[in-house]
């Protein structure tokens, strides 16, 4: 059982919250380098409300999951596509450059990151798998605006498709291979436009949606293109002053309705995931209410803040302080994800995006 410390003297809302509050302490060793033989054989920690406060811990398996959820609960998930955005080259001048599309504008133009021993400046010609010709025309901040040279009939995400890497994370020291085309992916992807995988659904297979949808889940989709920006580290020592990276997500009307008729008869809204989280708690704060949405979100989620839609949440384990511990901090309550933290560490589950899950009850302050 994990208990809330008696000796909190603030509340989440009230306490200055700093970077340094998420550090754990990770053994490397512990960090996934390779997925599981099949999706399903992950690990599952389950934190559930418990009468004196505190929360449960329960050691578990990723087809336990399917215990978990009631026949009128409504599990959302992120219907994103990782595209193959990484490309390597070099520029016109000879030096080597390293591009990683983030969002893709249009049929030629993107925005990337572009790692080089030198920023290029405008006008500067990237040659990129020997194949693809891209030119800078200026920056939006720490992002590059390129343009592809493409045929008339070609665009950037056949392009991505044809010479592209898969963007494994960095914590991922290894190069890509022909598999992470299928397993750094859900099986249910099918909006192309992400530079990193919504990771908790990675679990999933047709098999565990069938046996869901079967007990009587209902399930819908959202999406959020999910950035690189995601493994940038917070550097700012004051949560306050850190700025969060924008990101799209889409939230159609048919969605809504299933929330509002969930809610209304009991059920729970089940995230997987925090690119889910952000998009659904994202559309209510841009109205007050949840309302469809479709646009830019910045929002930076802290302990203190209140969850207006999301009632529980399956989710991977994050970066130590990070964006997202954060946010599944104020979720559980910081005080019961740092021990939970503590004990996968004990226990050896793995780490990150091809690790294990973990499963959550929201429990409000």
């Amino acid at each position: 059982m994990l208990n809330n410390p008696s000796n909190s003297q603030q509340s989440s809302s009230e306490k200055n919250w700093q970077r340094s509050d998420f550090y754990f302490d990770l053994p490397e060793s512990l960090i996934a380098q390779q997925p599981t033989a099949e999706r399903h054989a992950s690990r599952l920690l389950v934190l559930s409300p418990h009468i004196n406060q505190g929360f449960k811990v329960e050691d578990k398996q990723f087809n336990d999951f399917i215990g978990y959820l009631n026949p009128n609960d409504l599990l959302i998930m992120n219907d994103t596509r990782v595209i193959p955005a990484r490309l390597l080259g070099n520029k016109d001048t000879g030096g080597k450059v390293e591009v990683l599309v983030e969002r893709v504008l249009d049929k030629k133009m993107v925005l990337a990151h572009v790692r080089s021993s030198k920023s290029p400046k405008a006008g500067v010609e990237l040659i990129l798998e020997d194949s693809l010709y891209a030119t800078v025309l200026g920056r939006e901040g720490d992002l590059f605006l390129l343009e592809f040279k493409l045929l008339e009939d070609e665009t950037v995400l056949g392009a991505l498709d044809k010479y592209g890497h898969i963007p494994l994370p960095p914590y991922i020291e290894r190069h890509d291979n022909l598999d992470d085309r299928e397993r750094y992916q859900t099986v249910y992807a099918n909006k192309p436009g992400a530079a990193a995988a919504p990771t908790a659904g990675l679990h999933f297979t047709r098999d565990i949606l069938d046996k869901i949808s079967a007990k009587g889940v209902a399930t819908a989709t959202v999406t959020l293109h999910v950035g690189a920006g995601t493994f940038q580290p917070v550097r700012v020592d004051k949560l306050q002053d850190h700025k969060m990276h924008s990101e799209w997500i889409n939230l159609n009307d048919s969605v809504v309705r299933k929330i509002n008729e969930t809610k209304k008869n009991g059920g729970r809204v089940v995230a997987v995931g925090t690119t889910s989280v952000r998009c659904l708690e994202s559309a209510f704060a841009k109205h007050g209410e949840l309302q469809a949405y479709t646009g830019e979100t910045d929002i930076f989620i802290t302990p203190g803040v209140k969850f207006n839609v999301v009632d529980a949440l399956l989710t991977n384990f994050h970066l130590s302080e990070s964006t997202l511990i954060m946010l599944v901090s104020a979720f559980a309550g910081y005080d019961n994800t740092m021990a939970a933290y503590q004990h996968a560490i004990d226990q050896k589950y793995r780490f990150f995006s091809y690790g294990d899950a973990m499963f959550i009850t929201n429990k409000q302050e």
